[in-house]
């Protein structure tokens, strides 16, 4: 059960942050009314105990004041329903989700297997969400049952939206996009913990305050001195960039001097500026941010799942083209002589070579593990195979086998014995 809840840490935890927003939003509403009408009521007290306020001018503030609760009430009504109602059904969604393996005693009860089937259906929704393929990834939701009439449940399609919408502002070289979505995350923000992962989900926490805005801000000013725009750069330095002295003054004063550097300058640290590839890192940074917010691991968790599966196969054998097994994944993808991996072995190449205190040894033929009910068999060249597989060959060949790799046959009589110690 441990290891089960261990990935779906992000899963709980989106709806979650979404509700922490919308109570944030909620907070901010009330405290601007009731803040309004506090105010009102101070001033109409002051008034009064000086005979300063007539009964008409009275009425008139109540009347007031209850506007303002009134419109409070719509607000928050409105919220509720549009915005918290919806998100308080996915978290108790998710949340029945998880309950359902609880109760289970084993992991081969059929329950189990059912629950299994939709975490992987929600894991492939997530990897075509996190590689741009949003079509297969709703069409899947869909079809799995895990998206009922767009009200997303079990997967996060409306999350990555926002992120492609805000990426895709990106790619257009505007920042409003993104300012905004850190306007709306401010606090968040300031508190987030930056999280670097190994492929094992392994956390290696780091606090520090985002600097994600900063950033952007950097960019824009950047873009008004490209266009040469420098009274309203220098502008716009005073009224967004200067509060940031105290962090990064450094950067502030290489901003300061940008403003004398054309776009086509060949000095190094201005040139640097000007560089249109910021724009891919800034896209890179918001989603970095966006992932740590959400308690995301910055790969597809379906990778993250093969990892922990692969560790336990690696082996430099896997790496060498003589040794390759066609039935191991970590082998698999070679493409004529080239020994580079591809497909799975592509992910196996990330993580660290498994230990085994004993030795195993797997039929090139079978792929079945042999030991001393299926014994290893050796050739006159001195190939190895499993009893079994050889014992089946020679079955269909009267009697003579053929090792795979050299071509070479002989009868299974001149076979030898192979002892492991």
């Amino acid at each position: 059960m441990e290891g089960v809840m261990l990935f779906e840490q992000p899963f709980a935890r989106v709806p979650y942050e979404n509700y922490r927003k919308i109570f944030r939003t909620s907070q901010k509403n009330v405290e601007r009314e009731l803040g309004g009408v506090q105010n009102t009521t101070n001033e109409l007290l002051s008034r009064a105990s000086k005979g300063n306020v007539s009964p008409e001018d009275a009425v008139k503030s109540i009347d007031n004041m209850i506007g303002k609760i009134e419109n409070l009430k719509r607000k928050l009504s409105d919220l509720h329903e549009t915005s918290g109602k919806p998100t308080q059904d996915v978290m108790r969604e998710r949340m029945h989700h998880l309950a359902t393996i609880e109760s289970l005693q084993s992991t081969t009860q059929p329950e189990f297997s059912r629950w299994a089937d939709s975490r992987l259906d929600r894991w492939l929704v997530d990897w075509c969400l996190r590689t741009g393929k949003e079509n297969a990834a709703k069409r899947i939701a869909t079809e799995k049952g895990i998206e009922v009439e767009n009200d997303v449940t079990l997967v996060d399609i409306e999350l990555f939206s926002d992120i492609r919408r805000i990426e895709d502002g990106l790619a257009r070289h505007s920042c409003t996009e993104a300012l905004a979505w850190c306007n709306e995350n401010k606090t968040a923000l300031r508190k987030i913990k930056a999280r670097s992962q190994s492929h094992l989900l392994r956390f290696f926490v780091l606090c520090r305050q985002s600097t994600l805005e900063f950033d952007l801000r950097m960019q824009e000013y950047i873009e008004l001195s490209r266009a040469r725009k420098t009274l309203e750069a220098i502008s716009y330095s005073k009224k967004y960039l200067i509060s940031w002295h105290d962090t990064h003054l450094s950067q502030i004063r290489q901003l300061s001097a940008l403003l004398a550097f054309p776009p086509n300058t060949a000095c190094g640290p201005y040139k640097r500026l000007y560089d249109l590839s910021r724009w891919h890192t800034l896209a890179k940074a918001f989603r970095l941010e966006i992932y740590n917010l959400n308690t995301l691991s910055t790969e597809p968790l379906l990778h993250l799942a093969l990892y922990a599966g692969l560790v336990a196969l690696k082996l430099p054998a896997c790496f060498d083209h003589s040794t390759k097994n066609v039935d191991c994944p970590v082998c698999d993808g070679e493409s004529g002589s080239s020994l580079q991996p591809l497909g799975l072995g592509k992910l196996a190449g990330e993580v660290p070579y498994s230990h085994h205190a004993n030795s195993t040894i797997v039929c090139r033929i079978s792929g079945k593990i042999m030991h001393e009910d299926n014994m290893p068999m050796a050739f006159p060249n001195g190939h190895v195979y499993s009893r079994e597989a050889l014992e089946e060959m020679a079955a269909k060949n009267g009697g003579t086998v053929t090792c795979p790799r050299t071509g070479d046959s002989c009868q299974f009589s001149e076979l030898r014995k192979v002892f492991i110690s």
